[in-house]
């Protein structure tokens, strides 16, 4: 039972780590302060969808990840 759950839980990791990385980022700093306007004028509505999608994703692989984290060490004992 502990090798599957340790298993599913570096899956759900490595996933966690490679949806967090294809998030787009949220223009913040000076580079946001720069091109934050230009996309403010112009859109950017065709990722909209996608970064919607990989949100939800994030959400329930975080999830999965407390859940997965706290019967590895539950089970560990």
């Amino acid at each position: 039972m502990h090798a599957v759950l340790v298993t599913l839980l570096v899956i759900v990791c490595i996933a966690l780590i490679v949806v967090v990385l294809l998030q787009s980022g949220k223009s913040a700093g000076l580079s946001g302060a720069i091109s934050g306007g230009a996309e403010q004028l112009f859109g950017k509505q065709k990722a909209r969808g996608l970064d919607l999608i990989l949100h939800r994703i994030t959400i329930v692989l975080s999830v999965l990840f407390f859940f997965l984290t706290i019967a590895v060490s539950y089970f560990d004992l």
